[in-house]
């Protein structure tokens, strides 16, 4: 995991797949995706003690097929809460993390 970031009405992830042990091939992004969005349903509905969808069916999700661009992708998603508005600065977003990398105008 490089960063994500939980926005309120959508979340940005940006990860590296792990290779699945049982069938030696990259885990699908689909099936990564169905995982993430299951179990952050269950456990958004129970705290919030509901029930029903949570997340969209549909979505914007796709695979980087190379490095390139990468700390330009981790940047944007740095950036994405003050370009919506909600801080300042992402340092004191509460729902971003990522990974440190070598990027000396990144968000500390």
């Amino acid at each position: 995991m490089y960063v994500v970031a939980v926005m309120p009405d959508h979340v940005h992830m940006i990860f590296t797949p792990l290779v699945d042990d049982d069938e030696l091939e990259v885990v699908s992004l689909a099936r990564i995706m169905d995982a993430i969005k299951g179990a952050s349903a269950h456990k958004i509905n129970r705290e919030l003690g509901r029930k029903g969808h949570v997340w969209q069916a549909e979505s914007f999700d796709h695979v980087m097929r190379s490095s390139e661009g990468l700390d330009k992708k981790i940047q944007y998603v740095l950036e994405n809460p003050v370009r919506a508005g909600l801080v300042a600065d992402p340092a004191i977003y509460p729902w971003l993390w990522h990974k440190p990398f070598a990027n000396p105008h990144a968000p500390r």
